[in-house]
């Protein structure tokens, strides 16, 4: 893993600009960098982000099993007691999961590991599938990325057989958003278009503008009944609004599913760690209200996380990150080594909610510039990544999405040298990842999702 400079393409604005990819600057800043990029080997994507993100997916899926069997988790998680029937049923019936994030530190060097999981509504999908797509093969046609590079991104592709193997043909799908927020449209265009291109029915609405039948239904901006809604909307949140009382007698399938609730808490970490003790991929984690005195000198932790404590107490007194269990974009985070707070988050809007405590991972630096991956997983499985870069330690909405390519084993940027086998053995894989993929030169964002006629 290595960042190397590049030319920006000279008319990526005025594509962006085409393509509808209108968050490309965010509060004055750039969210979308292509000044510079990062190169990985193969081996690097396949069995220190692919594999391990796809097992860490597996764990999580236990995990839900572990929580939902534990009245004392689900407080701990602060999961609604009125709506805890609704998650439980909805893992019980099985239903379906679409998509989620995965945020890791990785310096290329040793295991990434997990900072958190955005379980239930991450964005920067659009920029991870289709943009940073057509950054590759502007950057390959114009012979600045060295022959045969390629990119782990079968994100596009992952959805729409997603999309085609959970619904029957022709199914009418919801999409909603919260109004007026370039980025989260953005989200939600992607997954329409995925949807479509699956053969089923896309139908877009503001949030604001759902409605419910007198019969208890969910209706659209056009009075039409919804039976499968995905929402770009927190399950913490909707499970404290007034129309989450209606939700289980709605006859509604929700893309998330209320039992990610469980998975895109950060009340997750401590969880897994709890069952997975030493995992390579994992970091120490405890709830604070377990261990916060003990941490502070004034008692001890006794019950079933005293053990995994004692052993973890040294490495957590070095440095430790302070996490609220419900937080977005770095929210009332802080980081603590030696007892001080060496950096915190500047917006404190989650300051209310319970913390965990999770052994601090640093960030790599590269060129004063801290990235993060995102591993993204369809259904079960870890189908490609994007990269955010911020200058803190704490990654927060400033941050810059950053593209990536697969170094191929010879050529320019640094890449390592392969015997020839290895050679051949990379060709093969290459050709594998990049198979069915030259559409998307022309299957590009295109505007507002298409409405489905009735």
């Amino acid at each position: 893993m290595h960042k190397i400079e590049i030319a920006e393409r000279p008319h990526w604005r005025d594509h962006a600009k085409e393509v509808g990819f209108s968050f490309a600057d965010m509060h004055g800043e750039p969210y979308w960098d292509e000044t510079s990029a990062y190169a990985f080997s193969l081996d690097q994507i396949e069995n220190d982000i692919e594999d391990p993100a796809t097992a860490l997916h597996s764990m999580c899926r236990e995990a839900v099993d572990h929580i939902l069997a534990s009245e004392e988790l689900l407080d701990r998680l602060a999961i609604p007691e009125g709506h805890r029937d609704l998650v439980a049923d909805s893992w019980k019936r099985a239903d379906p999961e679409i998509y989620g994030r995965f945020d890791l530190a990785y310096d290329g060097q040793g295991p990434a590991k997990l900072l958190e999981y955005n379980a239930d509504t991450p964005t920067s999908l659009y920029e991870s599938a289709a943009f940073q797509w057509q950054w590759l093969e502007d950057h390959l046609e114009a012979g600045t990325l060295p022959e045969g590079a390629d990119q782990f991104n079968g994100i596009h592709e992952a959805l729409v057989a997603r999309f085609a193997d959970v619904f029957e043909p022709d199914s009418d799908l919801h999409f909603t958003a919260v109004a007026d927020n370039p980025e989260d449209y953005g989200t939600v265009e992607a997954m329409g278009w995925a949807a479509r291109e699956a053969g089923l029915g896309a139908h877009y609405f503001d949030l604001d503008k759902i409605a419910l039948s007198d019969d208890g239904q969910f209706l659209d901006d056009e009075d039409r009944r919804i039976a499968v809604l995905f929402k770009l909307y927190p399950w913490e949140d909707l499970l404290r609004d007034d129309y989450a009382d209606q939700i289980a007698g709605s006859g509604c399938l929700f893309l998330e599913p209320a039992w990610k609730a469980l998975l895109s808490n950060k009340g997750l970490l401590p969880v897994l760690w709890e069952m997975f003790e030493d995992h390579p991929n994992l970091l120490p984690a405890f709830f604070e209200q377990d261990v916060g005195e003990a941490m502070a000198g004034r008692g001890s932790v006794t019950g079933r996380a005293a053990d995994a404590f004692d052993r973890a107490r040294a490495g957590l007194a070095r440095a430790h990150v302070r996490k609220p269990i419900l937080s977005r974009e770095g929210a009332s985070v802080e980081i603590v080594k030696s007892g001080q707070i060496i950096e915190s988050a500047s917006n404190t809007d989650y300051a209310e909610h319970p913390r965990i405590l999770q052994a601090y991972a640093p960030l790599p630096t590269f060129d004063g510039m801290r990235p993060v991956v995102g591993a993204w997983i369809i259904g079960q499985e870890c189908v490609g990544i994007g990269l955010r870069e911020d200058r803190t330690r704490i990654t927060q909405d400033l941050s810059r999405f950053k593209p990536h390519y697969i170094a191929p084993y010879s050529g320019l940027h640094r890449s390592p040298i392969a015997e020839p086998q290895q050679k051949a053995d990379h060709h093969d894989k290459t050709v594998k990842t990049r198979r069915n993929r030259d559409h998307r030169r022309h299957r590009l964002y295109s505007g507002r999702l298409p409405r489905r006629k009735d």
